[in-house]
């Protein structure tokens, strides 16, 4: 069998990770609300500033634009706040309404609109009967598509406020998903935080509920609002691939093909990295590859990692040399949930990918890795 290096699998790894994003399909949603809702913060704060700062704004109808970030498989259709005392609410409301149809008309995914956001400022301390009028007409429309409606309470820094405002809106039953008080950034007077943010994990958790599968990974990656979301889904990544791994091991691969493993576990993680969304080069994923498994670039990479297993985990009933599916079960396990802690540590700014790549970073993963292993044995 060919020999796998680190910097192949390395390149084979950021190719399959560039491909994995590439492929996902794109998310289009629609933020509507008066002037002064608070559209802005919710969108920074939900799909970080990075984000908003490189859009390119397109107009596509009369009131809407359409924002995106080159190499981004999110669409942000967007409008400039409104006031209910002239006729562009009901501009508004018809171009919405077409946007949706010309949408599903198209019969691709990536042109339609998957979800409505419908902003509504808690700080202004009611809600007008013209808006709630707005909401029951475009909604009631709105029956034939379908198409997934939340009604956001932006600066909710006052939870009783909100509360209260939230239960005047339902009373009304609206064709809507929900309505999700939030405070998209804490509330500082004086210096002071006197109000913590929440409800964006709310609001991420509904919109994970509410959109199709096909758009479950693409979520993920977009979102930067609850990582603790991101975490849950790649361990269904490791779970699947885990699984995978077992089976490749059912019967007992001869230490020397324990390579075998490696396609399954490069997959793993680029399907991880494409959820947490963050950059990753060669370098990076030539450190993790290299301290997860002690190889030098002229090493076989599955032979040096099963190795480690043995060292490190129970073998118990198979032939001497040989990696079966509890083992292979057990490396891709301990590999998926190590590389999921380095991820969250480079999502949240705690080390960049860059000091990963230094003899301290490799030996903070080599770390990491043998913690994750033991916990199989201990």
């Amino acid at each position: 069998m060919n020999e796998l290096s680190v910097e192949q699998t390395a390149r084979t790894a950021l190719e399959e990770i560039r491909k994995r994003v590439q492929e996902l399909n794109k998310i289009n949603i629609a933020v509507v609300g008066k002037t002064g809702a608070g559209k802005s913060t919710l969108i920074n704060s939900v799909f970080g500033e990075e984000f908003a700062k490189a859009c390119v704004g397109e107009p596509v109808t009369k009131e809407f634009r359409k924002y995106t970030k080159p190499e981004s498989p999110l669409a942000i259709y967007d409008t400039p706040g409104f006031d209910m005392s002239d006729n562009r609410p009901e501009d508004v409301r018809k171009e919405l309404i077409g946007l949706i149809s010309k949408g599903i008309e198209s019969r691709d995914m990536n042109q339609a609109i998957h979800c409505i956001w419908y902003c509504i400022n808690t700080a202004a301390n009611r809600v007008e009967e013209g808006e709630l009028k707005w909401l029951s007409e475009f909604t009631e429309e709105n029956r034939k598509f379908n198409v997934p409606v939340i009604i956001i309470l932006t600066q909710s820094q006052d939870e009783e406020k909100a509360a209260e405002l939230k239960r005047i809106i339902e009373l009304k039953n609206l064709n809507i998903k929900k309505v999700i008080p939030v405070l998209a950034q804490d509330y500082v007077l004086r210096g002071q935080v006197v109000a913590e943010a929440y409800g964006l994990s709310e609001l991420v958790a509904v919109m994970g509920a509410v959109l199709p599968d096909d758009l479950q990974k693409t979520w993920q990656h977009v979102q930067k609002a609850d990582l603790q979301e991101k975490v849950k889904f790649a361990q269904g990544i490791i779970a699947t691939n885990a699984a995978a791994a077992a089976a490749a091991g059912a019967a007992p691969i001869p230490f020397s093909d324990a390579a075998v493993l490696v396609p399954i576990q490069t997959t793993m993680i680029a399907e991880i990295t494409a959820v947490f969304g963050v950059g990753v080069s060669k370098g990076f994923i030539s450190a993790f590859i290299s301290a997860t498994v002690g190889a030098s670039t002229a090493t076989v990479l599955g032979r040096a990692a099963v190795k480690a297993v043995f060292k490190l985990i129970p073998v118990v009933n198979i032939a001497a040399g040989a990696v079966n599916a509890a083992v292979a079960s057990s490396l891709t396990v301990a590999l998926g949930n190590a590389y999921v802690l380095v991820m969250k540590m480079v999502f949240t700014g705690e080390m960049s990918a860059d000091q990963f790549q230094t003899p301290e970073g490799r030996e903070r993963i080599k770390e990491i890795f043998h913690k994750e292993l033991k916990k199989d044995k201990d």
